[in-house]
Formats: C-alpha cells, structure tokens, sequence
C-alpha cells in the first residue's frame, strides 16, 4: 500500500513510500483510510523532538488523525464491525494515517458523526480529544467561569472555543484580523486581535487558559490568571506529570522537571497554577464528543484540502504557517 513513511528524523525524513498492508490483533481493527489530516505533532514526531519518550521504529508512517471504514475486525472485537465509518486519533506507538490503511487498537475508535462528510470528520479526533482533556478532564469548566483560549482561528482553538462555549464559560480569545468573525460566530465573548493588542493589558481575573504557543505568550498568560487559576499548555515547557504519562524513566522525568522550572516558578509567585498537556487517545471520548458535532454544538474548521499524494505539500503549507483558519485535510479517498 501507498503510505508516507519516516525514514530518518529532520525536516527531509519523510517520504513517500510502499510498504506492506498492516496485520491487526485481536483487539484492533483495520480501517481503510478515507481521510486524515495535519497536525502540529506531525512535524514533532517526524523531527525527533520526542524520540526519548516515544521510540518509534524507524522507518514508521507518520499521521495521528484517521477516518475511514473497517475492512477488517479481530476475534475480540466486540463494538465494531465490517463497514462501519469510524474516526480516531490512534495510540502513541501506533499512529500512521498518512496511508491507504492502518491498524487501530479498538479503544481508540469510535463511530464518524453521521452528519459529517469524511473530509470533515478527519479534521476532528486529534483537537477534539485535546480540548476536551482541557476543559473536561483538567479545567473542569463549569458555567461562568472565564477562559482565554489563545490562537482562536486554529484547529485547536476553533474546537476549544467551541467546547468552552457548549460548557457555559465566557470566552475570550486571541486571533489575528482575518479570524475575527470567525470566533465571534464559534462563541467567542471577547476577541483580541493580537497583530494590534496585547492580551495581557485588556484582560485579568480569568480562571483559565489554554495555550497553544508558548514562550513569553505563555509567561504573560499566567498574568491575567486569578489567585488559583490554571494556565494549560499544549507546547510546552513539559513537566514532570507529561514523562508518567509516557511511563519514562525517572532520570527522563526529572529532566522534564528542570525545563518546567522556570514557567512553574513564575506561576507559584503569582499565586497560579501551571500544567503541560500531552493529549491522550480515547474511543470513549470520541463518542461523546460523536455526539456534540450531531447535534451542531461543535462544527470542524477546514482551512484546505489536498489530495493523498499531495500529502509533503500539505505538510509544508501548515509548517509555513500558510494555513489561516482551522485544519488542513487530506483526502486519501475522494468523498463521493
């Protein structure tokens, strides 16, 4: 099968290439890839900058977002069957969506939401499960609170937005020009044009943010926090709780520890708090979240489509910062 594959880390180690179709377990099940799309962790993994905690056999196909069909399930496969449209990020160790199929672990699936097309549903698993392990499972928002979701327009924070929106919280957020009526018809209370204003002088008192970009965005970030608030990073530095996640050993943990140093102080003088998040697969979630693009609390943003073999081009466009508004998809199969 046609696949894109990492022969060797850095910015020219990934190639197109035929390997052989994969052999699924008796847990997994074999998922003919309609569609998958491009995330920022693609070009992470394809650079090495995790390859101390995630030891990827080289060469391995890159890709972290499917949706597709079962051709194939294993004997203890008991929620799926052949023929059923499914999405999903898979497993660390296991992604590789960039292909003609894959092999996905059964838990890490869930059923495509029926009023979306496959093209539109890829753009989904990767920054769905992550809002939602954000703003469920660590911010637990609840109506009223306040959140600034940085980067409003991008694939995560068009969906965090959305879902911080779904869950009753006033949101603000930061975009340039061009996505400001976007947000605003995503749910977006206040919208700070950043190319104009600075986030930090308009905004204080809030209880949460999720953070996309880092560095000094970051540190001013925990500013406008209250005393207890809790400022989530998906870009790092990462802690200590990220190398436990990933079951590293203690020495790995600890150097994660030392890089976190710096952001984790500032937050203690401030009276806040911070955390790294590494998102996580979940078939569970997925399903729940299923149900939100159902019923139109949540929508995907696409910013473009490419076809499969088109698939290094899209990479370069997202790595160039040419994409404005939500994911870049790619569509291994036409939709019909």
């Amino acid at each position: 099968m046609k696949a894109f594959t990492v022969t060797k880390y850095g910015k020219d180690g990934l190639h197109a290439a035929d390997i052989p179709k994969p052999t699924i377990g008796t847990d997994d099940v074999l998922v003919k890839v309609i569609a998958t799309s491009i995330n920022p962790l693609d070009k992470m993994v394809r650079n090495g900058e995790f390859k101390q905690l995630l030891k990827y056999k080289k060469p391995f196909t890159l890709g972290h977002d499917v949706v597709g069909v079962i051709t194939e399930i294993g004997s203890s496969v008991q929620k799926f069957k052949v023929g059923d449209s499914v999405f999903s990020r898979p497993r660390d160790l296991r992604i590789g969506s960039f292909a003609e199929y894959i092999a996905i672990n059964e838990a890490d699936i869930a059923l495509k939401p029926s009023n979306l097309t496959f093209s539109d549903a890829a753009a989904v698993p990767l920054v769905a499960l992550a809002s939602w392990q954000a703003l469920v499972e660590r911010a637990h928002i609840k109506p009223g609170d306040k959140i600034l979701i940085h980067g409003g327009g991008g694939g995560l924070g068009s969906t965090a937005v959305q879902l911080a929106h779904h869950l009753g919280a006033k949101v603000a957020t930061t975009v340039s020009t061009h996505n400001i009526e976007l947000v605003k018809k995503l749910g977006a209370n206040i919208v700070i044009d950043y190319t104009k204003e600075d986030f930090s002088t308009k905004l204080s008192d809030y209880d949460f943010v999720l953070d996309s970009v880092g560095g000094s965005n970051l540190e001013k970030s925990l500013t406008i926090l209250k005393p207890g608030g809790l400022a989530i990073s998906v870009v790092g530095p990462p802690d200590v709780d990220f190398a436990k996640q990933l079951g590293a050993p203690a020495p790995i943990g600890f150097y994660m520890h030392l890089l976190s140093h710096k952001i984790r102080k500032q937050a203690k003088a401030l009276n806040v708090r911070y955390e790294f998040m590494f998102m996580k697969s979940s078939g569970s979630q997925l399903e729940k979240l299923r149900l939100l693009y159902e019923k139109g609390e949540l929508q995907p943003v696409i910013d473009r489509i490419f076809p499969f073999d088109k698939t290094l081009d899209a990479i370069n466009y997202v790595e160039q910062g040419k994409a404005k508004s939500g994911k870049v998809v790619v569509q291994v199969v036409p939709d019909n």
